[in-house]
């Protein structure tokens, strides 16, 4: 039996540890969430922490056992189903015995919903017992547990200096754990293509559509464009995989890593979309059935269903509805908001605390990812005053014990991590061998171009150790927190049920009347982001940066007028917003222009 989503919004990954047990907190409630497999030593620790909790049974898997990374990420995700299921049958129990609990449970539910009529109805009518159990069977399921894998995030691991294979690197051993899991759920592959990991899914029955056209394993692409979405999807189909959903990202409102665009914004990009939607269905069906046919594979006689969704910047019930209405979305992703909601994620009191009293000046794009690419921060956390304590005591970098982003291979054929010590000192030498020949401007530049880096893999999972009260060994790093700009909008800490019926438009969350409209911030973004891009071309005198940047220009000014149109037709959604949002289109248009 295919069950239809309870809710119309998601709770997508977070950072490593913030949504690390958050389908225990919210699954059973029927809401889905995305938990990154990129940490094994976390995941190890929580698989403990819960299996004790919850008196499950619990063999550690210590790094001497072969392939400990994927059974590690195995176990603690076969944890999760377990409990969840546990929890989600105890749930449907207490229905039949609580006539309040199904009233709660109702409460949470969103208003146009063919299980919350039917449960009302079962109480206004005082119905049977077999009623109730008949609409719990037919309607009643628990949230999704996705998973996440940054699929760049595939280090080569060594044994005794010696390269193990490639099925033993990082994103490809997580994708072996998730596989092992009894979970059947979706992959969500983040950070563009890597096509070795591609490659790698067809070694695994799960991902192939079987007789009756079920998949055991989903797969989700978060993607920024349809561009990126048709030829990641096309790669996939040729190889008999089909993607499930395309999770649209804003390149810049959004949590954790921001991948611009070349000027693209949001609205457009879902316009084309809802556009091209059934283009896409097509294009990918044609190569999936050529693919499976060659690999003697059942083939599903119609396309399988293929989502739309979208995240970044929502922070309103108007936002929500209209982007379901609009541009026919499937579901919607709430990020950041849920860092304030205790009952969804795991952040420490002090982070949480930070985050509420955050105003819009507090939350930046910094440089701090040893990735390379900009990363959302906010101002005061621990990891960043423990970070310049170091630096004043000409102890820069960490030491680096997970080494999960130990990817530049500059000073060591193994990899370094740009954060870690090592890599910092071998750097910060070099650089002082070369002041004599440079201004004293340009070596406080290079020194902190070298030092801002964090150690993200320790100061991402912090957070969840001090949430549930468990010791945290090695040295110090602190809590690093990677929120969307949204965050701003959002002061206080807020239970489940106000959250949840803050998104379907029953209450209200935000105290501040200053928000912006979600794409109108995401297009300030952009506008910020081409004035930095701008600069940095006028003293670089690129002529590819600058055909680059011109190309940035246009599509802004594509995307203004886009909104423009959309605005001024618009007067069911944001009417009273309307004016303002118009201005700020016709002041960003002149800006632009000038």
């Amino acid at each position: 039996m295919k069950f239809k989503p309870l809710h119309s919004f998601h709770i997508p990954v977070m950072g490593l540890a913030y949504t690390i047990d958050s389908p225990i907190r919210v699954a059973q409630y029927g809401l889905s969430s995305t938990i990154s497999v990129m940490d094994d030593e976390l995941i190890e620790r929580m698989n403990k922490f819960y299996c004790e909790k919850f008196e499950l049974p619990y063999q550690e898997i210590t790094k001497k056992i072969e392939d400990f990374r994927a059974k590690r990420i195995t176990a603690y995700l076969n944890t999760l189903d377990t409990i969840v299921k546990n929890k989600f049958d105890n749930l449907k129990s207490s229905f039949l015995e609580s006539k309040k609990e199904i009233e709660d449970y109702i409460d949470m539910l969103p208003s146009v919903s063919e299980i919350r009529q039917s449960l009302q109805k079962h109480l206004d009518d005082k119905l049977s017992t077999d009623n109730l159990k008949q609409i719990l069977e037919h309607h009643l399921i628990p949230g999704d547990i996705d998973v996440n894998i940054m699929t760049k995030v595939d280090r080569e691991n060594f044994d005794k200096k010696v390269a193990l294979p490639v099925e033993y690197n990082d994103a490809h051993a997580a994708l072996r754990g998730f596989v092992n899991s009894t979970l059947n759920s979706s992959v969500v592959l983040s950070a563009g293509m890597n096509p070795r990991l591609f490659s790698y899914f067809e070694e695994f029955d799960a991902f192939y559509p079987t007789a009756t056209g079920d998949l055991q394993k989903r797969i989700i692409l978060k993607v920024s464009d349809f561009r990126s979405a048709l030829i990641q999807g096309n790669f996939l189909a040729k190889k008999g995989l089909w993607v499930s959903e395309y999770r649209i990202e804003s390149g810049l409102n959004c949590g954790g890593h921001a991948f611009a665009t070349d000027g693209y914004l949001m609205g457009v990009i879902l316009e084309e979309f809802k556009e091209r939607k059934e283009e896409l269905i097509s294009s990918t069906h044609e190569l999936l059935v050529k693919a499976l046919d060659q690999k003697n594979r059942p083939i599903p006689t119609t396309p399988l269903e293929l989502k739309i969704t979208a995240q970044g910047g929502v922070g309103t019930s108007a936002e929500h509805q209209f982007l379901l209405d609009y541009y026919n979305v499937d579901s919607v992703g709430w990020g950041s908001p849920f860092l304030l909601v205790p009952e969804a994620t795991s952040v420490d009191t002090t982070t949480r605390e930070l985050l509420a009293k955050s105003k819009e000046e507090d939350l930046y794009l910094s440089n701090i990812s040893p990735l390379g690419v900009p990363f959302n921060s906010i101002k005061g956390t621990t990891n960043e005053f423990l970070k310049a304590d170091r630096i004043s005591k000409n102890k820069a970098g960490s030491s680096c014990p997970r080494k999960y982003l130990a990817l530049n291979k500059s000073h060591d054929n193994e990899g370094l991590c740009t954060a870690s010590r090592k890599y910092q000192t071998i750097e910060l030498e070099t650089l002082m061998g070369q002041k004599e020949t440079m201004s004293s401007e340009e070596y406080n530049q290079k020194y902190s171009q070298i030092t801002e880096k964090a150690c993200l893999c320790i100061g991402l999972a912090n957070a969840s150790y001090l949430d549930l009260n468990l010791p945290i060994k090695g040295e110090a790093q602190g809590v690093a927190i990677c929120p969307g700009p949204n965050i701003a909008y959002f002061t206080k800490e807020v239970s489940l049920k106000r959250m949840v019926n803050h998104i379907y438009g029953r209450d209200n969350v935000i105290e501040t009347s200053e928000r912006p409209h979600f794409f109108i911030k995401e297009l300030r973004m952009y506008l910020d982001h081409y004035k930095k891009e701008k600069e940095a071309i006028a003293l670089e005198q690129s002529a590819v940066k600058s055909k680059k940047l011109l190309k940035t220009k246009e599509n802004l000014l594509a995307g203004i007028s886009y909104y423009k149109t959309l605005f001024s037709k618009d007067d069911n959604y944001f009417s009273n917003e309307k004016q303002s949002i118009l201005n700020e289109l016709k002041a960003s248009e002149l800006e632009l222009i000038n």
